[in-house]
This record gives C-alpha cells, sequence and structure tokens, in this order.
C-alpha cells in the first residue's frame, strides 16, 4: 500500500481541492489530508480561516477521495509528515514549500524514499479558494 500525504487549510472545499485529492491519489492507495490548524492557517494566510479547523477536518473527511484526514501539527511538522510514513508527498502548484527545502527536511526525519511531487493547477483563474471566498455571497 502506497501512502500519499498533501497539505493544506481546505477552507471550504471547491473543484480545485477535488481535483488537488484526485491528482494526488494517483501516486499511490491512501490518500491521507493533513488540515492545517487555524493558528498556522492565518499565520501563512495572514487572515483567519473562514471555517474553524474541526469544520474543514469533518469537510476532508466527507470527501469520498479522501482516505484519511487529521489536523496538521503546529510546529515539528516533519515528525508529523513521519508518524504516516508517506511514500509521496503531493504539493499543490501553488503552495509556498520549495521541494528541495522539503526534500532536506523529510531526509532529516529519515523520510529518504519518500518523493515529492508538485501537482498542476485546476483552472487557476476559477478554482481557488481566493477567489471563490472573494466571489461568495455574504450571508
Amino acid at each position: 500500500m502506497r501512502v500519499v500525504m498533501v497539505f493544506g487549510a481546505f477552507d471550504g472545499l471547491h473543484p480545485g481541492h477535488l481535483d488537488f485529492f484526485r491528482q494526488a491519489k494517483e501516486y499511490g492507495d491512501t490518500l491521507v489530508v493533513s488540515v492545517g490548524t487555524d493558528k498556522n492557517v492565518e499565520k501563512i494566510k495572514g487572515k483567519k480561516p473562514l471555517f474553524i479547523q474541526d469544520e474543514r477536518l469533518d469537510l476532508v473527511r466527507e470527501c469520498a477521495l479522501v482516505d484519511e484526514a487529521v489536523i496538521g501539527a503546529e510546529s515539528e511538522f516533519y515528525d508529523h509528515i513521519k508518524s504516516f510514513k508517506p511514500d509521496v508527498i503531493c504539493l499543490g502548484y501553488d503552495q509556498w514549500a520549495k521541494e528541495d527545502e522539503v526534500r532536506g527536511e523529510l531526509d532529516k526525519v529519515g523520510l529518504k524514499s519518500t518523493v515529492i511531487k508538485r501537482l498542476k493547477a485546476y483552472e487557476p483563474l476559477r478554482a481557488k479558494s481566493t477567489i471563490a471566498k472573494k466571489s461568495s455571497v455574504d450571508f
């Protein structure tokens, strides 16, 4: 069983997220999705998520493409990754992580055989959380 792992805020699932999961799933048998904590999402994106981490986790868990969904680590991110022993880590086209830096950190925690893949964009001008949020109606 090949384990694939992905990471993100997933603050309101949209077709781009589903395509991200589909692409990642092509690299293995089990897809593990690590959902960012509220604190880390705010730190990375510069604002609080629309949905709290438990709500975002529940949404991801409901997705049939996802085999396991977990809340990500607040720190010690690579120890968190190591606990799942992924064969493949898939990065989104717009995720800030650089492959060579991720490779170095994975090597440090003993995940030398883990492969890193950068996935393609799915309609990046339409299927992106920031665009979806700007075009949504306020309730």
